[in-house]
């Protein structure tokens, strides 16, 4: 499990991850996301897709790493992704004055525990996930501070141990052309 230096980090970290500008490329068109709202330009864009999730390999522990270390993890994430058979499209994060950006994958069909297990195997803090017509929220891979206040669209999930493999698909996911 990544560690905060300090419980000052980890809340400035939930804010910019509240506030963070997401965007997923679907049938060629970049489609907006925000925590705390529903998705529907994706859902009616993926139809038959019960869940999905957002996910990035770049500055494993929000740590910054060099861009050929990132190109490389978003690399392994884009084969995991491809070797358990999940349909993946281009996404992003980046704050909302434009200072930093990173990619990452929408993840369509992944279920909480898929999703779970593939943030903590490349070392992410945070992920988004949705059901289809639900609101967004965000996924944090540690305890939460006592510190901080609870946010309706955050779930602190507490993890022991080293990361878990990624497991294969959701078995919810639609078979291959239905999605």
């Amino acid at each position: 499990m990544a560690a905060f230096p300090d419980e000052t980090e980890a809340a400035r970290l939930q804010r910019a991850y509240l506030e963070a500008v997401y965007r997923c490329r679907v049938g060629g068109r970049w489609l907006p996301l925000r925590i705390g709202e529903s998705a529907p330009a994706i859902d009616a864009a993926l139809p038959g897709i019960a869940c999905f999730g957002l996910l990035s390999a770049w500055n494993p522990g929000s740590r910054p790493l060099a861009e050929p270390e990132n190109r490389s993890a978003d690399a392994r994430l884009a084969r995991a992704l491809r070797a358990a058979g999940w349909r993946a499209l281009p996404g992003s994060a980046a704050a909302a004055d434009g200072v930093w950006r990173e990619p990452g994958w929408l993840i369509a069909g992944i279920g909480q525990a898929a999703l779970d297990a593939l943030a903590l195997r490349f070392g992410q803090l945070g992920a988004l996930h949705w059901r289809r017509g639900g609101r967004v929220g965000m996924r944090m891979y540690r305890e939460r501070p006592e510190s901080l206040d609870l946010h309706p669209c955050v779930e602190w999930i507490q993890c022991a141990g080293p990361p878990a493999p990624a497991v294969a698909p959701d078995s919810r996911r639609p078979p291959p052309g239905r999605e």
